[in-house]
């Protein structure tokens, strides 16, 4: 376009040039033939492949599935047991309290019971100590009221 700075490259027809038909190919291998003998090997091979895959597939499905079931069973024996721990450790915190509770009596029972026996050791000793001297004079004090009565018995007949 003349004066714009745009150039346009435009097919002129005058100029055609007169072509030839394209000259055949070389021959080299002959005519296309279908090979059905190593065709078939392969797609033999794939087949099998295709066949491993899906057994592959399956396989792994089943054992997912088995997993799965496992892993379920296994969460709710879990749940479970940690029920039972939990109820147990329950019981076992109230038998815990309870027995210290009977521990806190019998020990104040037991001091009780200590202070009697200490009282009861103390009037024993009291008696023994009494019945040791009645034993050590004994003889002296019967010797000595045989004494006064025959004496009595003395001033009696004066």
């Amino acid at each position: 376009i003349a004066g714009t700075g745009i150039a346009v490259l435009a097919q002129v027809s005058e100029h055609l040039q007169v072509i030839d038909a394209p000259a055949p190919p070389p021959e080299t291998w002959g005519a296309y033939q279908k090979k059905s003998e190593e065709s078939n090997g392969v797609i033999a091979m794939v087949d099998l492949l295709i066949k491993d895959l899906d057994k592959e597939m399956t396989e792994a499905e089943t054992t997912e599935k088995m997993s799965q079931a496992d892993y379920e069973k296994m969460m709710s024996d879990s749940a479970e047991k940690r029920a039972t721990d939990s109820k147990a450790l329950t019981e076992k915190g109230a038998a815990k309290a309870d027995m210290e509770s009977q521990l806190e009596a019998h020990g104040e029972t037991k001091k009780s019971s200590a202070s009697e026996l200490m009282a009861v050791m103390k009037y024993t000793q009291s008696l023994h100590a009494e019945c040791d001297w009645l034993m050590q004079y004994h003889e002296v004090r019967k010797t000595a009221r045989a004494d006064e009565v025959d004496s009595l018995q003395k001033a009696k007949a004066v």
